[in-house]
């Protein structure tokens, strides 16, 4: 009689002293991972032959909970409570957690809904100066030595102003227009912005400002317009797909157009 009762009341985990049995034959399941603390759900894979606190271990990098301040729930794919995940050393497959089902994480740390979420609340760091201008590989240094921007503009200010330097500095973009190859793909530096990638389909003046002018394409739409400036059509291209730079702003090379290589999992 004492062995029917204790089977009419199930092998719950809970009670469970001996090793446990994994539910089902497969090695491994997909889960969603909610939590108190966050409105994300992660879609995740776990072995079912984690322990329970191991199981919590890994949720800790998931939902950012402390593992010891976890209640774990387990809900059926049709989002009904099948019950508490709630012995530490029961293994995860000795519960009914099939693929779809999803653990909802309750922390118990005191954190407060939505603290994990909340950027403005890590802390940011921001580099000296004085140890911005020591780096070799900076977009700073990179135009010291290029004596582009506004350290072109300082080096010709301080070799005189005159014909002969304006002279001097329309020779030099020029040279470095004709660099430019037409139809060649290309990625756009322009300080304080984004690197951004395309083809070049103009080189030469324009007449909207004086100087040599770059056209390019962009593959995505982060231009100010579509081939055209002022009436004149300098190029062809989708509306927000053109711009205009300046010759040194513009490398030429192998710059394939970039894949947005979205991930498998998402939050």
């Amino acid at each position: 009689m004492k062995a029917a009762a204790a089977a009419a009341a199930g092998p719950g985990p809970a009670a469970a002293a001996a090793p446990v049995a994994v539910a089902s034959g497969v090695a491994a399941v997909s889960v969603a991972v909610s939590s108190s603390l966050n409105a994300f759900r992660a879609h995740k894979r776990y072995s079912r032959g984690l322990t329970i606190a191991e199981f919590k271990c890994k949720l800790e990098l998931v939902v950012g909970s402390p593992a010891s301040c976890m209640d774990l729930e387990l809900y059926s794919p049709d989002d009904q409570l099948l019950g508490r995940l709630d012995c530490d050393e029961a293994l995860l497959g000795s519960y009914p957690v099939d693929d779809g089902c999803r653990i909802h994480v309750l922390d118990r740390s005191g954190a407060r809904l939505g603290e994990f979420e909340d950027v403005s609340q890590v802390p940011k760091y921001e580099m000296p100066e004085s140890e911005y201008d020591k780096r070799p590989e900076s977009l700073r240094s990179f135009l010291k030595r290029r004596q582009l921007g506004r350290y072109g503009e300082a080096a010709a200010a301080a070799d005189g102003d005159g014909d002969g330097d304006e002279e001097r500095r329309r020779a030099q973009e020029r040279a470095q227009a004709a660099a430019v190859p037409l139809g060649a793909r290309c990625q756009v530096r322009v300080p304080g912005q984004p690197a951004k990638r395309g083809t070049v389909m103009y080189v030469g003046l324009t007449d909207f400002k004086p100087g040599y002018w770059i056209g390019v394409r962009y593959d995505e739409p982060l231009g100010k317009h579509d081939g055209s400036v002022a009436g004149r059509r300098y190029f062809e291209c989708r509306p927000r797909y053109g711009a205009f730079v300046k010759p040194p702003s513009v490398t030429v090379g192998d710059f394939p157009e970039e894949d947005d290589g979205l991930e498998e999992e998402e939050m």
